[in-house]
């Protein structure tokens, strides 16, 4: 199996350059075996894919992570899980945004350093609903202060667009990474936060690059899905395909990344991943899965290299497609929007 590749995103801490994804365990994309997901994060840790990502909101996702941190080093000693990090998230409420306080924050943070069942947070991604409230900034400060604290190692962003990152960094918060959406579907970070981000020293984690499953052999010359689609991901990555230009354009994608894929002899999942992380500033791509049998074909991606004659082939099919309006995120943030109303906002207080 190819040997997995790490990159530092700041002095003394690095990462493995694929990240396994939590959402997909948090219940949304059907049932999950709690003892077979703990056991597939010691499959993905010790494959060398030994970054987590997660959230406060993903319900049930930190704590099933803390039970395999305890479970791990039992049975494998204390030092088994040195290179570990764990990513999660601080998203509070929409509805919060306005009365959200000091204490609310350290309580938030507690909790996570409780399910985590760790004394520090490796890394914090933060996360703001709504920038019409703008308290984003007042907020980060507490979480500043928490880092100062020593409850918090690393603070970094969440879907946050070029602006409001450079007020973040304005404002003395040392962001070491920005988690975005990057996909062949979705570049939007390439239009302005990849070159603020390497003026800065803040690194690209990416999620969606297969666009929950639509960039895969599953849907060549598969007739365009309705209302009726299987879970959350799709839901949302359909909106994208449709933004990207339809369902005509993105088969004509699948037939190119198909070509390619036989061409290196993995699959077309694999080469879409690996053009995400190809792009400029990004550090690692955030895979999403419920199971491990996908583990092979994730550590196929660091071992592929697109040539000049792939990436012109992909080109040419993007040539023929519709940017996404706008920076990072923010078709997302009309909440009574296409985009914005299929997302779940109050997810924290019942988290």
């Amino acid at each position: 199996m190819t040997q997995m590749q790490r990159i530092e995103l700041a002095p003394g801490y690095s990462v493995s350059r694929i990240i396994k994804g939590g959402w997909q365990l948090a219940g949304d994309h059907g049932s999950v075996d709690r003892a077979t997901a703990i056991a597939d994060m010691g499959a993905y840790y010790e494959a060398g894919m030994t970054a987590f990502d997660c959230a406060d909101i993903y319900t049930g996702v930190e704590e099933m992570i803390g039970e395999f941190r305890a479970d791990y080093r039992k049975r494998r000693g204390a030092e088994s899980l040195a290179q570990l990090k764990i990513h999660t998230k601080f998203v509070p409420d929409l509805s919060s945004l306005r009365t959200i306080d000091r204490k609310l924050v350290e309580q938030t943070i507690d909790r996570s350093l409780s399910r985590l069942r760790v004394e520090r947070l490796d890394l914090v991604q933060f996360h703001w609903w709504d920038y019409s409230v703008p308290r984003y900034l007042e907020v980060a400060q507490w979480l500043l202060e928490l880092q100062r604290a020593g409850k918090i190692d690393r603070l970094s962003g969440t879907n946050f667009d070029t602006q409001r990152t450079q007020e973040l960094i304005e404002s003395g918060v040392q962001l070491t990474s920005m988690q975005v959406q990057y996909s062949l579907l979705d570049r939007r970070p390439a239009k302005k936060l990849s070159a603020y981000a390497r003026e800065h020293g803040i690194h690209l984690l990416c999620y969606g690059t297969v666009a929950g499953g639509f960039l895969s052999n599953r849907w060549l010359g598969a007739p365009e899905p309705g209302r009726d689609i299987a879970n959350r991901s799709l839901i949302k990555y359909k909106l994208i395909i449709d933004d990207f230009g339809g369902w005509e354009v993105f088969q004509t994608l699948l037939r190119t990344l198909e070509n390619i894929a036989g061409k290196h002899g993995v699959s077309m999942s694999t080469i879409a991943t690996r053009w995400v992380l190809d792009q400029p500033q990004v550090a690692a791509a955030i895979v999403g899965v419920r199971r491990a049998d996908h583990l092979p074909e994730h550590m196929k991606v660091l071992s592929v290299a697109l040539d000049a004659e792939d990436r012109a082939a992909i080109e040419q099919v993007l040539a023929r497609s519709t940017a996404i309006e706008g920076d990072v995120y923010s078709v997302e943030r009309d909440i009574h929007g296409r985009h914005g109303n299929i997302m779940k906002y109050e997810l924290n207080g019942a988290a």
